[in-house]
């Protein structure tokens, strides 16, 4: 009795909990209403046959309890037990069933008015591509990839030229307009979800996958990666912001195209010059770093790195808060460095001056922070060098107390929790990797150990240097 009635009590609030609990799905924000239909219909189905389960078992165990009076009957076979059986079985696996299947066919049918639009998967980020004024997408393949061209895009397709190119973790799209989501990866196996849109769709290296979906309302809502796809597969997010068709095209119109991504620019490194000698008051003449004022290494900083922070610096990204006394200065100095001309001709100029490492100056144990380590290689590389395709800057040669009070930044909030801050975002929450102050101390030994590579080639320093000029 007392088996029969623990069984029937669990039914019970498991019923109960079901009805009442605070935890459902997520108010919808698409047209994707089927999906919720679906997954109702079959909590229905189970349930009702959870339900019965334990019922038929908990009167089965009090009806048939030990009382020395009952035998045991071995019956091999029911023939209309196994046909009701069979019956019920086929109509609800066929509830079930239907509906998916109705909503899948909306799902693979697009409609034709719907937007292209590309998600591209790597680790850990994604970014995104939209047609430009031709309307058309133009081919991509992981082959592509270079420093230059992380998104693997044809250079040689003339219909990719004026794609648009969204390098953030931030996707606008309009309210009430089909579309469709081209999916691509460019190393393993990733998933696109956003559960609000109840949306999910793997990206399979080598093809292209696809969803669609017509957003229903206004916000912001998070893109996650559901496919685990290495040590830093949690910090794969972004955002998707649907708003009305005008803010929508006018952030469309701030996006730069494929060719204008691809463009070489003149440079002045002599105007460049001029423009560094205000950052080497702090920085030195040499790029190295003065750590009496507080300023890192420069030199062996690549320019794409470098106009990224002061960007950054310059919209409040970073830099804005109110403990971070250095940041608000660099804040104030990148906004003296506004003109594009300009920028191109200081960072060139940083550039172009001789790598050089900062000395130690932290102990540690190097050989325990190798192991520490190993979880910033997939983005920084095995020796610290840095990766482009994956915005990590290099690491090798930097003042040993300058990462690690940028890290301790991250660990308590100072840095990475602007909204726009994608990188910095990952950042924050792979220092909880390193766990304690020891590990840190550790960590930072290990990187002052490594060897300051060969200068990396950009863009800004293949670009083709203006008459009166010194090729870098």
């Amino acid at each position: 009795m007392v088996i029969a009635l623990v069984i029937l009590a669990l039914v019970v609030i498991t019923v109960v909990f079901h009805l009442y609990s605070p935890w459902w799905l997520t108010p919808i924000a698409s047209n994707w209403g089927a999906i919720d239909t679906t997954i109702e219909i079959s909590f229905w189905i189970t349930g009702l046959v959870f339900i019965a389960v334990n019922c038929f078992l908990a009167w089965v165990v009090w009806r048939y309890k030990h009382t020395g009076k009952h035998k045991a009957h071995y019956e091999p076979e029911s023939k209309k037990l196994e046909s009701w059986l069979t019956i019920l079985t086929a109509i609800g696996v066929i509830a079930m069933l239907t509906p998916g299947l109705i909503a899948w066919a909306k799902v693979v049918n697009v409609p034709s008015e719907a937007t292209n639009v590309e998600a591209i998967g790597q680790q850990w980020q994604w970014t995104f591509r939209f047609p430009g004024p031709d309307g058309e997408l133009g081919g991509a393949d992981a082959r592509f990839v270079t420093a230059q061209n992380p998104y693997g895009i044809d250079p040689e397709d003339p219909n990719s030229q004026d794609d648009l190119i969204v390098n953030s973790h931030q996707l606008h799209l309009p309210v009430g307009k089909p579309v469709k989501l081209l999916l691509r990866s460019n190393d393993v196996l990733h998933n696109f979800a956003v559960p609000q849109f109840r949306i999910k769709m793997d990206l399979v290296p080598g093809t292209v996958t696809y969803q669609w979906f017509e957003p229903s309302r206004t916000g912001s809502f998070d893109i996650l990666c559901e496919e685990l796809c290495g040590v830093a597969h949690f910090t794969m997010r972004a955002q998707v912001i649907i708003e009305d068709e005008t803010a929508y095209e006018q952030w469309l119109s701030r996006q730069p195209s494929f060719a204008q991504t691809q463009r070489n620019y003149d440079i002045d490194l002599v105007a460049g010059k001029n423009l560094y000698a205000t950052c080497s008051a702090c920085h030195g003449a040499d790029g190295g770093g003065l750590a009496a004022m507080q300023a890192p290494n420069l030199s062996g900083l690549e320019s794409w790195y470098m106009e990224r922070q002061l960007r950054y610096y310059r919209e409040g990204i970073r830099g804005a808060h109110p403990a971070d006394g250095g940041g608000q200065q660099m804040a104030a100095m990148a906004r003296s460095v506004a003109e594009p001309r300009d920028l191109r001709n200081l960072l060139a100029y940083i550039e172009s001056l001789p790598a050089i490492a900062a000395p130690p100056t932290l102990a540690g144990d190097a050989e325990r922070g190798a192991q520490v380590f190993q979880a910033c290689v997939v983005c920084h590389g095995a020796n610290g060098q840095g990766t482009r395709a994956l915005q990590a800057p290099q690491l090798a040669g930097q003042a040993d107390w300058y990462l690690h009070k940028q890290l301790k930044y991250f660990s308590m909030g100072w840095r990475g929790k602007h909204p726009q801050d994608q990188y910095g975002s990952q950042m924050r929450l792979m220092t909880r990797t390193i766990q304690n102050p020891e590990r840190l101390q550790d960590l930072i030994a290990y990187i002052a150990s490594l060897p300051v590579p060969g200068h990396y080639q950009t863009p800004l320093a293949e670009a083709q240097i203006v008459e009166g000029t010194q090729q870098p």
